[in-house]
Parts: structure tokens; sequence; C-alpha cells
């Protein structure tokens, strides 16, 4: 039973996967995520079914576009599979017994598949374009709102997560602010905003762990690129804390 449980949330992860590099091609183009058909980014073509298929439609197709035989980017599968790696371990993290089902579990299950998609998203975009869009923030901060009331609902120390709601409010409005007066983002408002969603799904020692790790992951990417680059610091510090949102599920399962 748990291996056809494993093998369905790792097809899911994958699927999951698949739409990320949707949504962080489409998000900065404000195109639509979830009506227009996917279509190949070179020859336009829309793409159909058999290839939209996570990770074998890659593989059959080795590698190319079935109608104008132009190279797909390999970042497409490697992102389907971590994508795939990562929501397994996530849900076998917080050991749960279909025997014996924990609702809080799942419910917690169900809150960390969006914030793990919103990390993605925002690490995927933020590694490409160097800046993380507006309505992203605001999906991150309607899911906040939510587990807030879950919060309530169970009766848990919620009054930190409200000071945290109401800071991040307070500092995306600023963001519109300056991008509406100054028509350009604020890359360390963003990151401050980026901060403070994590601090909704896990511990506040963690979270200045992931910081620490991503300022020493870019002094190192400064150190070896020759280049002058823009370090990707949400990446850095998006999938530092999933990987310790992770781990730390494994040594201690946050209630």
């Amino acid at each position: 039973m748990n291996l056809i449980i494993y093998i369905t949330i790792f097809i899911i992860g994958t699927l999951l996967g698949s739409f990320f590099t949707l949504a962080v091609y489409r998000i900065p183009l404000k195109k639509d995520i979830t009506h227009e058909r996917s279509f190949c980014p070179n020859c336009n073509h829309r793409l159909e079914f058999f290839d939209l298929i996570p990770v074998l439609s890659y593989i059959f197709l080795g590698g190319k576009c079935r109608y104008c035989k132009q190279k797909i980017r390999p970042r497409y599968i490697l992102l389907e599979l971590f994508s795939g790696i990562i929501f397994l371990l996530f849900y076998i993290s917080l050991k749960i017994d279909l025997f014996n089902i924990d609702v809080n579990k799942i419910i917690y299950f169900i809150f960390g598949i969006f914030y793990i998609s919103t990390l993605f998203i925002i690490g995927g975009i933020e590694k490409e374009k160097h800046y993380i869009p507006s309505s992203v923030f605001i999906f991150g901060l309607t899911i906040s709102a939510i587990y807030i009331i879950y919060l309530y609902i169970i009766n848990a120390i919620m009054y930190k997560y409200v000071i945290y709601f109401v800071f991040m409010f307070i500092i995306t409005i600023l963001n519109f602010v300056i991008i509406n007066k100054k028509e350009k983002q604020n890359y360390y408002l963003q990151i401050l905003i980026l901060v403070t969603l994590l601090l909704f799904f896990i511990q506040e020692k963690l979270v200045i762990i992931g910081v620490l790790i991503s300022l020493i992951l870019g002094l190192i990417k400064s150190k070896l690129n020759k280049k002058t680059e823009k370090i990707p610091f949400g990446f850095y510090l998006c999938f530092t804390n999933i990987a310790l949102l992770i781990i730390n599920n494994y040594t201690y399962l946050i209630k």
C-alpha cells in the first residue's frame, strides 16, 4: 500500500514540476498559466497530451520538440524529477500512517504542497529574472491567511503568525507603492517579504539557518564566478528552506 502511495505522490510531484516550468516562463511575461494550452516556445506549435507527460515525454522525444526538432533544455526533465523527489520526501517526512490517519498531518501536508509550490515558482523566477512578481507574493499572502484561519480552528498558538501576516501585508503594500512610483522592483524589500513568508511554515531558527546558508552559497558563487552577475539569493533561500523543512520533519514534526 505504501509503495502505491509513494508512486502516486511522486507522479503528482512531477506533474507539479511540469506546471512550475510553465509558471516560471509565463508569469514574468504576464501570460495566463491556467487556461492557455502549452506550446513550444520555438515554433509556437500547440503541444498535445503525449508531448506533456512529465519525464516520459522528454525521454521518448529524445529531448527535442516533436514538431520543429528544437532541443528542449534539460532543466525541464530535471525540475520534474526534482519536484517529484521533493514532494515524496516531504510526504515521507510527515510519517503519515494510512491505517491511523491524523487529520492535522493531512492538512499540514496540503498546506505544505502549496507552500513548497510557491517557493519553487519564486525560486525559479528569481534565478532567471532576479526579481519576484507581486502576483506570486499575493498568492503566498492568501495561503498564509488561510493557514492562520486553520491554526485558529485547531486552537494553536497563533499570535506570532498574526504578527507575521500583518508585517507581510504592510511590506507587500509598500512594495506595490514603490513599484507604482518608481516603476521598478525593490529587490531587498522582496527578499524581506520572502523571509516573512518562510516564517509561517518553519521555525524561526530554521529560517535564520536558511538565510545564513544562502549567504554562504551566494559568497561562494561570487568567488567562483568570474563574470559580474547578480547573486540569486532568493533562489538559494527558497530551496535551502525546502530542504530544512523536510529535514526538520524527519527529526521533529512541528505540530
